[in-house]
């Protein structure tokens, strides 16, 4: 069987309202390529707040410099302001955070495989959408325990998909499994199926062939 070789449930870091949703199921996704927002008045409106008091503590502190020069202010005050705009500065960083928060990007190359909340609902801790990364492909293989040996980590295998996909394409074992099920006498073996253009789907069953 052919499977994602990921699948990631995105979430948000902090909960709110959905404002926007970018994508949409079959979307093929970058990794952080923006995928949705939360609503973020409160924060962008912090953040405004924040830039404008490091603009005009610096324009106090540049004033200071050549009163200090003058000696018309002492040190400790000016010392004082200084720390006031490091302060500040970093406030403008914290609030910067958490505007950034408000948007939820990808963190793989994948292809959207659902959406799971629309603009207006509340995110909390459920999923807003599902990822699946699809170059490499992941193939799971039950090898019979009499090929145990035969078949090893780093050897290539030939891959056929079954219909309507079909052609053949030239993987990697990744993965031997070294405990045999003594049940079923089989072993398991995983394959790495490079997909770069996306031509094959996961969820297809295969035929594999060890090379």
């Amino acid at each position: 069987m052919i499977y994602p070789n990921e699948v990631v449930k995105v979430s948000s870091q902090v909960s709110g309202i959905i404002e926007e949703v970018l994508v949409e199921r079959g979307d093929i996704v970058t990794n952080g390529q923006v995928l949705a927002r939360l609503k973020s008045g409160v924060e962008k409106a912090s953040v405004e707040l924040a830039r404008a008091n490091v603009a005009f503590l610096k324009r106090k502190a540049e004033r200071n410099v050549e009163l200090a020069k003058k000696r018309l202010i002492s040190e400790h005050e000016h010392d004082e302001l200084v720390n006031e705009l490091k302060k500040a500065e970093l406030q403008l960083e914290e609030a910067q955070e958490r505007l950034k928060l408000r948007t939820i990007a990808s963190t793989i190359d994948g292809v959207v495989t659902e959406r799971l909340m629309a603009p207006g609902d509340y995110v909390g801790e459920t999923p807003i959408m599902k990822l699946a990364s699809l170059n490499p492909l992941r193939i799971e293989v039950i090898a019979p325990a009499r090929r145990y040996g035969a078949i090893r980590k780093g050897m290539k295998a030939e891959i056929r998909p079954e219909a309507p996909v079909g052609g053949v394409y030239i993987g990697k074992v990744t993965i031997v499994d070294r405990v045999i099920d003594a049940a079923s006498s089989t072993f398991g073996v995983r394959i790495e199926l490079p997909n770069p253009k996306l031509k094959v789907p996961s969820g297809l069953r295969c035929r594999v062939r060890f090379l």
